[in-house]
């Protein structure tokens, strides 16, 4: 699926609608631009438009980029960025509302709203064999949703637009409770219409579990369990889904679209010329990479702009094996502490080199007192030559895949949910599942109190760095009173700055409230 996409930007740039802010600036019409009216009449048309909608999740403000600083507020990550304001930004400060991490994510998500909107309007008049027809738009949908749900968690009440849009639309602000149940609506639907899976040449579509762990996440973060266990309980009985036994091919290029991939957004660089190809930007030449890895990974082969807390690395040492029955505690460190953090103790080597070797070479001069992310890093497949400090270490045209939704992150929310409705002795083999990947005992009695705990810090460890926190803590409740921001201000000093009722939503960029006096900003900004 990945190399037909530079067609489909080329035909979303042209289909998108300017908004009222740009009409002074683009004032005249591309004679050479095909209009909807010419444009949908066929098959082929509704392939490439939905191609357009999958690179809309490509875009700069999206997994690009954006979606990667805006959920690692959480308490697992903090920023020492140079860029003061982007480490402003992760510690709660922003005294700009129109900061451009924000800013750019609502464009980016209302155009990739717009894409979709356009497949799930005009696609069902082409005709075409009908199922290919029903799951195209079924695909179109669920991009929408998954952007939906994007917004809803980030922004909170958001513009609820589910038709195509005109220069004088205008859509009510949907609540967040309005956007869940237009959500769980939307993903109920189309679930008939979606294949359990492809072909290798259309791998990283959405599936039938794709909709179904989107759906189940909505209910988790409404709390209501019973609903959200018995979807996981379908995607876990299906047979689709299986943990690779290694965890690291979770997060490297060459093992992408595997066995434990739900749905991940589908990102390459074979076709980049040179580096830094449009960077995610909206055009017919614009790459389709990432680069998340250049500002989460060490100094010198990136720009370090996000790093690991340090109760996240003391929390992989685990304690839960005994040696006998009434014997001391045997104490076992969590072999993915080193899978996914770059710190002193490592023992593996980093670009060509060990951390201590790191230390003393100028181009990278790494701290031993610091932490720095190594999850979807290059330095596991690329070979480079410290001797050579002008190699190029990682840049802005990743073409790792990132992985939104994997099977360890459904196990592990179905042992959330099964713990919630007080049934431990179901959830204990589902932790257990993803504990005996990494070699570690099973976890044996609990009481919900403790295994509530236990599968907390459990998600913490397997999913680290891959900006399910966010969405976690705010589960959580974490965000809605001082004691919960008292705790997670024990384990990040950002949550000082942590402004009750407002710092958890983002706010609604200022140009956007100019158009449409309705929308109202978040309190607090």
């Amino acid at each position: 699926m990945k190399t037909n996409k530079i067609a489909a930007l080329l035909l979303a740039g042209s289909l998108f609608m300017t908004t009222a802010c740009e009409k002074d600036l683009l004032d005249q019409s591309n004679p050479n631009a095909p209009t909807t009216d010419q444009f949908w009449k066929t098959e082929t048309d509704a392939i490439k438009g939905v191609f357009a909608c999958y690179s809309g999740l490509q875009q700069f403000a999206c997994y690009y980029r954006s979606w990667h600083f805006m959920a690692h507020r959480s308490d697992e990550s903090y920023s020492q960025s140079p860029f003061v304001a982007l480490a402003d930004f992760t510690r709660f400060i922003q005294p700009d509302v129109d900061f451009f991490i924000s800013s750019f994510a609502w464009n980016d998500y209302y155009r990739t709203i717009y894409r979709t909107n356009q497949v799930i309007t005009h696609v069902p008049d082409i005709q075409m064999e009908e199922t290919l027809k029903k799951r195209l738009v079924a695909e179109a949908r669920f991009v929408r949703a998954l952007s939906y749900f994007d917004l809803a968690y980030f922004f909170g009440n958001v513009p609820l637009i589910t038709v195509e849009p005109t220069l004088a639309t205008r859509a009510p602000q949907a609540t967040q409770a309005q956007t869940e149940a237009f959500l769980i609506s939307e993903l109920q639907a189309i679930i008939p219409d979606l294949p359990f899976s492809y072909p290798d040449s259309d791998k990283g579509r959405a599936t039938k579990g794709s909709a179904q762990a989107l759906l189940a996440k909505v209910y988790m973060q409404q709390r209501k369990w019973t609903e959200a266990s018995g979807i996981f309980a379908q995607i876990i009985s299906s047979g689709q889904y299986s943990l690779v036994p290694n965890y690291v091919d979770n997060f490297t290029q060459s093992n992408e679209n595997n066995r434990e991939s739900v749905f991940e957004v589908q990102f390459t660089n074979e076709n980049n010329t040179r580096l830094e190809v449009g960077q995610g930007q909206d055009n017919a030449s614009s790459s389709e990479t990432h680069d998340r890895p250049n500002f989460f990974g060490p100094p010198g082969a990136t720009f370090a702009d996000v790093q690991p807390r340090r109760w996240l690395l003391d929390a992989y040492t685990d304690s839960t094996t005994t040696f006998a029955p009434g014997s001391r505690t045997r104490h076992l460190i969590d072999p993915r502490r080193d899978m996914n953090i770059i710190h002193a103790g490592n023992p593996d080597r980093f670009y060509g080199v060990t951390f201590a070797e790191a230390t003393q070479i100028r181009k990278f001069s790494w701290r031993t007192d610091q932490l720095y992310w190594r999850k979807y890093l290059s330095d596991r497949e690329v070979s480079y030559n410290p001797a050579r400090p002008d190699d190029p270490l990682e840049n802005f045209s990743s073409g790792y895949n990132f992985r939104v939704i994997r099977y360890a992150d459904v196990l592990l929310m179905q042992a959330e949910a099964l713990t919630e409705l007080g049934q431990t002795g179901a959830a204990l083999p589902l932790i257990n599942q993803v504990r005996a990947r990494v070699n570690l005992a099973p976890l044996t009695n609990a009481s919900q109190t403790q295994l509530r705990q236990l599968i907390r810090l459990e998600r913490a460890k397997e999913l680290a760095g891959e900006g399910t926190r966010w969405f976690d803590i705010l589960r959580y409740g974490l965000m809605d009173d001082a004691a919960g921001i008292s705790e997670l201000r024990s384990r990040d000093a950002d949550f000082t700055n942590f402004r009750l009722g407002v710092s958890k939503l983002l706010p609604i960029p200022r140009r956007d409230l100019a158009i449409d006096p309705n929308l109202k900003q978040n309190p607090g900004y």
